[in-house]
């Protein structure tokens, strides 16, 4: 794989990051396939919200979908996808727990 195309995966992968709700379906997703009025039930948006994000994810190529009958399946495009986002988050925590949104820590996130 090319430096650019490497570059350009890791942007997608931020972008995809840089957005809590996107961040929220990824990590549902990463734990099992969902259909999209659940997910938006379990994250707490309105399913328009929940389709555009949906189509983010898609253009990104992190997530696919799968029409069964009158539904679509969603799941991570690739497991390693899940594995990554799992050991990411155990990463950062073991950095730096107190580095997150809403904490008191200065010079951070």
């Amino acid at each position: 794989m090319t430096t650019a195309l490497r570059h350009d995966a890791l942007a997608r992968f931020g972008y995809a990051l840089s957005d809590a709700t996107r961040t929220q379906i990824l990590m549902r997703l990463a734990d099992a396939p969902g259909y999209p009025s659940d997910l938006a039930v379990e994250i707490g948006v309105s399913r328009q919200i929940l389709s555009n994000h949906l189509a983010c994810l898609r253009g990104c190529g992190l997530v696919v979908a799968t029409p069964e009958g009158r539904r679509t399946r969603y799941e991570l495009a690739d497991a390693r996808i899940g594995r990554a986002l799992h050991d990411l988050v155990g990463v950062v925590l073991a950095v730096d727990p107190a580095c997150c949104p809403g904490s008191d820590a200065h010079g951070c996130c």
